[in-house]
């Protein structure tokens, strides 16, 4: 094994240990929160707190991934989201046990992995060589897809064996071994600069402001981080409304619901493989708009199809489209952005699709009360179906892909 690919797979190793203890622990806290309260207020109020402080910290963690060494704020970033985790620990097994107090830590834990991430997907052109950039993002969009399929399990699994609070501790576990294999065996090229890194507010508002003429100059960037935001509004009613379709429609059985997270999961696992094995087109933005077709058409279906199995089958595929649209975006990111602006527009794009899946929750929830959730799934689905075939004329994504 050569070296950069040893280095690449101890980092994806210690990433995947501390991302399946902490997507465990959210998906815990998730169902103990739904289980205390039954309330919808309580449940806006965590899905806020869960968004909200990542996405309102990400112009100022892409200035800092810019900035300063990024290995070290992944692994500072992940042992304060740790510690925080640990406190949460103790307070329950203490006895001091509160819903607010467990939003506070949520809204602690997304300022946490706000910082993390847009140093992370920065991080990875300086470890893996341009020409491999599209199989690694594949990969890990296979790894990141079998912690989705594998948490959720573990997590209802833990939560019928033993309290919540001793849950908390595998966070804090998984995160020490994520942060050790990172920090002692992980190798990081610096960043290029030019010039030396000022100090004081206004050298920060000026490196912020530069990343977004950095951003403006170049049109296919502004289209892809539109589009992001655009789809992300969209994709709503398929990512948080089909267990509430699939309740109404074909019965509330909770191994219904299981099932679609766990299909879902399974054909993003599988999108990842085929996207690593065969590399998509050799314009990547053909693959991705390939992708959009797709995922608008398994949406439409999701609207029409009355048998509960083939439903699942239906949403198998949409699940594969996922690393379809995926890796090539992140490999054209990776591959064309200036090294040293890489983690501000990652953190602008953060920020805008952060805000736009909050926003197509406060639009496409209530109408879920008042319409059928089918016609949602196909209206949106139509959308995302006729936006992505538009993709085809846009010049500067199509050059950019080749």
């Amino acid at each position: 094994m050569t070296g950069w690919k040893r280095n690449v797979t101890l980092y994806m190793a210690g990433q995947f240990v501390s991302m399946f203890g902490s997507m465990l622990v959210q998906h815990a806290i998730t169902w103990q929160i739904t289980l205390e309260t039954k309330s919808g207020v309580i449940m806006t109020l965590f899905t806020c707190a869960a968004l909200l402080p990542m996405t309102l910290i990400s112009p100022f963690a892409g200035v800092w991934a810019d900035r300063y060494n990024r290995k070290y704020l992944i692994v500072i970033s992940d042992g304060c989201i740790a510690l925080i985790t640990l406190g949460l620990a103790l307070a329950y097994l203490s006895g001091h046990r509160s819903i607010w107090l467990m939003l506070i830590v949520v809204a602690a834990r997304s300022l946490g992995q706000g910082i993390q991430q847009p140093a992370v997907s920065a991080m990875i052109p300086q470890m893996v060589p341009l020409e491999s950039l599209q199989r690694f993002n594949g990969i890990q969009s296979s790894i990141q897809s079998l912690n989705m399929f594998v948490s959720p399990m573990a997590a209802g699994a833990l939560l019928s064996l033993m309290p919540i609070g001793y849950i908390f501790f595998i966070d804090v576990i998984t995160a020490a071994i994520g942060i050790a294999i990172v920090f002692l065996f992980v190798k990081v090229s610096g960043i290029p600069r030019v010039g030396e890194v000022q100090r004081g507010i206004r050298a920060y508002v000026h490196e912020l402001r530069e990343g977004l003429r950095y951003i403006n100059s170049q049109a296919w960037l502004k289209l892809i981080i539109v589009y992001g935001a655009f789809f992300s509004f969209f994709v709503s009613p398929s990512a948080l409304l089909t267990p509430l379709q699939a309740a109404r429609t074909f019965g509330d059985d909770v191994w219904r619901l299981t099932a679609i997270e766990l299909v879902f999961s399974a054909g993003a696992i599988l999108g990842g493989v085929v996207i690593s094995a065969w590399g998509g087109f050799k314009n990547k933005a053909h693959t991705m708009i390939l992708a959009c077709v797709l995922f608008g058409l398994t949406s439409v279906l999701l609207g029409v199809i009355p048998n509960f199995w083939i439903y699942l089958g239906v949403m198998l595929l949409c699940g594969a489209t996922v690393p379809l649209y995926n890796s090539p975006s992140m490999t054209l990111l990776q591959s064309n952005i200036d090294p040293d602006k890489m983690g501000r527009v990652f953190s602008v794009m953060m920020m805008f699709s952060g805000l736009a899946m909050p926003l197509g929750m406060a639009v496409f929830g209530p109408l879920g009360d008042m319409v059928k959730i089918e016609w949602l799934l196909m209206i949106s689905g139509a959308a995302i179906f006729i936006s992505g075939l538009a993709l085809l004329g846009a010049r500067s994504l199509i050059e950019v892909g080749k």
